[in-house]
């Protein structure tokens, strides 16, 4: 695989031009040079796809250490190790053409044949939190389903993203694919990301980030996937493995600082066993706040005057909040507890950090309830840690979320530790799920009717 590890660029290629590197300057000539490649890769059939694909994760697992450095350095958000897993996730995890094997129907009144056909040119949005892999699990996805990509990404992860592209049009072409099939802005702003979704040869929009740009293109006229933030709970009741739930609990916020919408953003606990799940909680890698002067402490230190999140701790070490509040911290923790009540701002809001508001509850009904209050409708990820099916059942039902785990932390949803594929985007807000490559396909239907009976 040394020859797919990442070189120096190439020059910014032109519109159809020779081999280069995927990176524009200006949209028209991004969109056009992906609109050209799109057309030669429909072309090429899906064996080739497949070749591509392979050559594409063979790259992408050349260059994982790189990336997730530079994740980390450039956007100051995460833990090394979590992003390293994060790339396999992508890279190996992400189905192919597998995906969008057609289904065929046959009978006494002739045979059809159901198909998935590419949209065209997507214009995907991607996010901070994790750049390059969202870059990787969407390329594979697009090519897998026949589109070509166009990138737009997010201006604080720009230098990643850009070495992202850079490297899978080297492994594309490696592979003999089309040159430009996924391609990036070299500058990241509203300006073009709003000039991506209004092009007219762009026939699908992904967007994977805040309400804003989530709300944006699905009010472009096109066809849209959303992929928007959630504020999952974790529900605890009497019956839950305590040691195991607190375990899980701390792994899934602690892992990349729970700067994923994914991790769990608050626990509910039935009273009767708080104590205890605290307390293991507190063995497992958690800090507990000793009172209410340091719960008004941390709350002041993570939100703006006009009662924001503070952008400044989104993603970084529970230590670097702790150190902050004046609290020496050891290595090994990874988040920091605290009891609250429900209506705690860091309980209604998605705080991007390794932060875990405790609530009480008086019994799993009442949790229950204040659970899908909490998540407010964002239909993303929840927790459950119970041995009690009627309780679980009764939870994932009332909730209607996305993605719901129960008795494993919530990154097992998304194929890191659990069963299923991998996935960088979770369409809640459309609908789609977690994405693969035939959520960014058409289906056709093909009848042949009647005359047509093999066995006749």
């Amino acid at each position: 695989m040394e020859h797919l590890k990442q070189k120096n660029p190439a020059p910014t290629n032109g519109p159809g031009g020779g081999p280069g590197n995927g990176i524009f300057d200006e949209v028209n000539e991004a969109v056009e040079a992906a609109w050209l490649a799109q057309k030669h890769l429909i072309a090429l059939g899906l064996e080739k796809r497949e070749r591509i694909i392979e050559a594409m994760r063979q790259a992408g697992m050349a260059n994982v250490e790189m990336l997730a450095r530079m994740e980390v350095e450039e956007t100051g958000m995460g833990r090394y190790e979590d992003k390293v897993l994060k790339h396999h996730l992508a890279i190996l995890r992400t189905p192919g053409v597998e995906d969008i094997r057609p289904e065929v129907f046959s009978g006494d009144h002739g045979l059809t044949l159901v198909e998935r056909l590419p949209f065209g040119v997507a214009g995907c949005i991607t996010p901070s939190t994790a750049p390059s892999e969202t870059v990787f699990h969407n390329t594979i996805c697009m090519i897998a389903a026949g589109n070509s990509a166009v990138i737009s990404p997010h201006p604080a992860a720009k230098n990643v993203t850009l070495k992202a592209v850079e490297i899978l049009n080297l492994a594309v072409q490696s592979a003999g694919g089309p040159v430009n099939l996924v391609v990036c802005l070299r500058e990241a702003t509203l300006q073009k990301a709003s000039e991506i979704m209004k092009h007219p040869k762009i026939n699908l929009l992904l967007a994977t980030g805040g309400p804003g740009v989530v709300e944006a293109v699905l009010s472009s006229g096109k066809k849209a996937i959303g992929a928007g933030p959630g504020n999952p709970p974790a529900l605890v009741d009497e019956t839950a493995d305590l040691p195991k739930a607190a375990r899980d609990i701390v792994a899934g916020a602690g892992f990349e600082n729970d700067i994923q919408c994914i991790g769990e953003k608050e626990v509910l606990v039935v009273e009767q066993v708080a104590d205890r799940l605290i307390a293991e909680m507190a063995k497992s890698g958690a800090y507990l706040l000793k009172d209410e002067k340091e719960v008004d402490r941390l709350t002041k230190l993570v939100t703006t005057p006009e009662g924001q999140v503070n952008k400044d701790y989104i993603g970084k070490d529970a230590q670097v909040i702790l150190h902050a509040m004046g609290i020496p911290a050891p290595d090994h923790i990874r988040v920091i507890i605290y009891e609250v009540p429900a209506n705690h701002i860091t309980v209604r809001e998605e705080f991007l950090m390794p932060l875990l508001p405790i609530v009480r509850v008086k019994d799993v009904d009442e949790g229950i309830e204040l659970a899908v209050c909490i998540e407010g409708g964002c239909r993303h990820t929840a927790t459950m840690h119970s041995k009690n099916v009627d309780n679980m059942t009764r939870f994932a039902r009332a909730i209607q979320t996305t993605i719901f785990v129960k008795n494993g932390p919530s990154y097992n949803g998304v194929g890191l530790g659990g069963e299923g594929y991998g996935t960088m985007t979770i369409a809640g807000p459309t609908g789609e799920g977690l994405t693969s490559p035939r959520s960014f396909t058409r289906v056709q239907r093909c009848t042949l009717v009647e005359g047509f009976n093999l066995r006749s």
